[in-house]
């Protein structure tokens, strides 16, 4: 919107023609968000805790620290998804198919998970929305977005699939494309949400990982870097890096009011949206197993709840005393700032690990 804006004064002053540099783009992006959800924050926690009678829902079978949780409000995604939305739209070129594929599936996504919350928190169903539906309309729009892409690839290296520390290694994937689009957005959608239990551990991760991928996507979209760097160049992509620092923004401004002890909780409308956001982000910049490694954290949460699962209905015995795991380490006596820091540092080291794909090939 703004892009537009600064090109038609470009005609008169040449000084705006800085505005079409992707980098301050994406900087303003980072700081329009931040500063939204400082300001649009406050007035937003006070009514979520108006409308929603008893706030988050606390497991009985948690530790028992968490009771003191009890009446805090939740569904404050919706204002990471308002402070995204806005940014994007007012920094972000507009005719850029990629944004808004990024910035609409966030958006359902965001929709699905504040139909859950709104049915749990306002209208006091047990069990929101149930997981059936939640996975059949996940995976409508998952399905939908990678199908989208394949449909309108414009270069080979959209539909290949990346392996990082090869740069020879491009296997074309075909319609196995839409398959493994499909798996990482409704996988990182999930995986954000069964991680996001305590203050702050799944919004600074995912922050951390948006803006490693931010540094990805500029890179594809960046003939010159694509070539020196060994990666594909995807023309256009680059436009998703104002997306990807709208996310950090809006993440940063949100762990403001969520960390420790949270004034508010991200609920499905947020923690549903921001892992489909770094899902599809990776598929753009052709690096979904680099988005693997950047967000390992969010893979062993997913994983160990899996395990638990399978084990406990195989021989009745559980792995851990509690999943997801950061539960297991509560239980073992670990503090809940513990717990979250040291989740945080182990996904630093992460995406460093990520970040070194680029050159080491």
């Amino acid at each position: 919107m703004l892009l537009e804006l600064t090109q038609w004064l470009a005609r008169f002053e040449s000084g705006f023609n800085v505005f079409q540099y992707l980098t301050l783009r994406a900087i303003l992006g980072v700081l329009t968000a931040l500063a939204f959800t400082f300001v649009a924050g406050p007035a937003l926690i006070r009514r979520l805790g108006r409308y929603q009678e008893g706030g988050q829902p606390i497991r009985r079978e948690g530790p028992a620290t968490h009771s003191r949780k009890a009446g805090t409000p939740t569904m404050g995604g919706l204002l990471i998804l308002a402070a995204v939305a806005v940014s994007t739209l007012l920094w972000a070129d507009l005719a850029n198919r990629y944004v808004w594929v990024v910035l609409v599936v966030t958006l359902l996504f965001g929709t699905i998970g504040w139909v859950d919350d709104y049915r749990k928190l306002v209208l006091r169903h047990p069990r929101g929305l149930s997981a059936r539906a939640k996975f059949l309309w996940q995976s409508v729009v998952g399905l939908g977005a990678a199908l989208f892409l394949y449909l309108t690839a414009q270069v080979p290296a959209e539909t290949q699939l990346t392996v990082p520390f090869f740069k020879d290694v491009h296997p074309d994937l075909g319609l196995g494309f839409v398959l493994l689009a499909y798996l990482v957005i409704v996988g990182s959608s999930n995986a954000v949400n069964l991680t996001d239990g305590l203050d702050g551990l799944a919004i600074l991760p995912a922050v951390m990982v948006a803006g490693a991928l931010g540094v990805f996507v500029y890179a594809t979209g960046h003939a010159r870097f694509a070539e020196y760097l060994g990666i594909p160049y995807v023309p256009g992509v680059g436009e998703v890096v104002v997306f990807c620092g709208a996310l950090v923004g809006a993440g940063l401004g949100f762990l403001w009011f969520n960390a420790y002890p949270a004034q508010v909780f991200m609920g499905d409308i947020g923690a549903l949206a921001v892992g489909a956001a770094l899902g599809v982000v990776a598929v753009v910049a052709r690096q979904e197993l680099v988005l693997l490694v950047m967000g390992g954290l969010f893979v062993v949460e997913t994983l160990s709840v899996i395990i638990q699962v399978l084990s406990y209905k195989l021989t009745g015995r559980r792995v851990f005393r509690m999943a997801p795991l950061h539960h297991h380490f509560e239980l073992k006596g670990w503090p809940e700032p513990r717990v979250i820091v040291r989740f945080w540092i182990i996904t630093v080291i992460l995406v460093l690990i990520g970040l070194a794909t680029l050159k080491i090939r």
